[in-house]
């Protein structure tokens, strides 16, 4: 198809970019959370895992549980699962997104000392899944233009601090399983990316293995004039997207560490909002349905 002055017009460049509603995506937030801390090997768990596969399965086009047991501390069996999610199988060209859904067990940065109790797990954990769900709606609405998995974590916050053996348990499981085939142009990891005032800065590891695809997100938000995504490089952090990176997918995190309510009993819904989920949904359904037109190792399968 030709443009108004001769110009090829990209198929991609022709392709809806679905709405993404704040106050939806702040439903899914709090629905996780109404179910209670989602710590392995608890009631709350299990019905927030079923609940989150019910919400896919309304909007992909496949969905699987990929369950595994991993030794615990004090001899506890941790039944973890992550949860998959496919959309525009038939395409071959593949992004990858990513956010954990598990509570931590322990509330080790409370106020006054250590209390033996589960988070809350609003803004880390719960926050990047409500985006995700809500991007899973408006694929259903606008079939994206390249194929899309979602891998929701399991197991990301379980480790004692410092005992990185313990983190993001469910990622390693899927990195160290994955099939050798499967090789999207890239990841995005979504973790704490809903406390009021959002400031996403670049995370040290992401600009490192993956710059190109930082890039390509924040000349999107900045295209976009979304001030939430901030033009300064963060200290790298020990998160999900290293394991991908170490299975040779590019991977970005997108995550604002600083958080007063980081692993406390007080990590509630009341200190997120709507707007900083939206910030994110919107500059992601950007890149995923215009921008990733300009990036340089894309190629639309006509």
């Amino acid at each position: 198809m030709q443009g108004s002055e001769g110009q090829q017009v990209s198929k991609l460049q022709m392709v809806p970019v679905p709405k993404f509603d704040p106050e939806s995506a702040f439903g899914y937030l709090v629905r996780q959370v109404d179910f209670g801390p989602r710590a392995p090997n608890t009631g709350a768990h299990e019905q927030c895992l079923a609940y989150l596969q019910q919400q896919l399965t309304m909007y992909a086009d496949s969905v699987r549980l990929q369950r595994f047991d991993v030794p615990g501390y004090d001899g506890v069996v941790l039944h973890l699962t992550n949860i998959i999610a496919h959309f525009n199988l038939k395409s071959k060209t593949r992004i990858l997104l990513t956010a954990h859904w598990d509570s931590r067990p322990r509330a080790d940065q409370q106020p006054g000392g250590p209390v033996d109790k589960p988070i809350p797990a609003a803004d880390d954990g719960a926050s990047g899944v409500a985006v995700l769900l809500e991007m899973a709606r408006g694929f259903k609405e606008s079939l994206p233009p390249v194929g899309v998995d979602i891998i929701l974590w399991d197991g990301e916050d379980y480790g004692r601090e410092g005992d990185m053996n313990y983190y993001c348990l469910g990622s390693k499981y899927w990195a160290a399983t994955k099939e050798f085939s499967y090789q999207p142009l890239f990841a995005i990891n979504l973790d704490m990316i809903g406390q009021k005032g959002l400031k996403i800065p670049k995370e040290g590891y992401s600009v490192q293995y993956a710059p190109d695809v930082v890039d390509l997100i924040w000349t999107t938000a900045a295209d976009m004039a979304v001030p939430q995504f901030v033009d300064r490089t963060s200290d790298p952090i020990y998160d999900d997207h290293l394991q991908l990176d170490n299975v040779g997918i590019k991977a970005v995190d997108l995550i604002d560490f600083d958080y007063k309510y980081w692993h406390t009993l007080q990590d509630t819904p009341d200190k997120c909002s709507p707007e900083s989920l939206a910030a994110v949904g919107h500059v992601l359904l950007q890149v995923i349905y215009r921008s990733l037109n300009t990036y340089p190792y894309f190629r639309y399968e006509r």
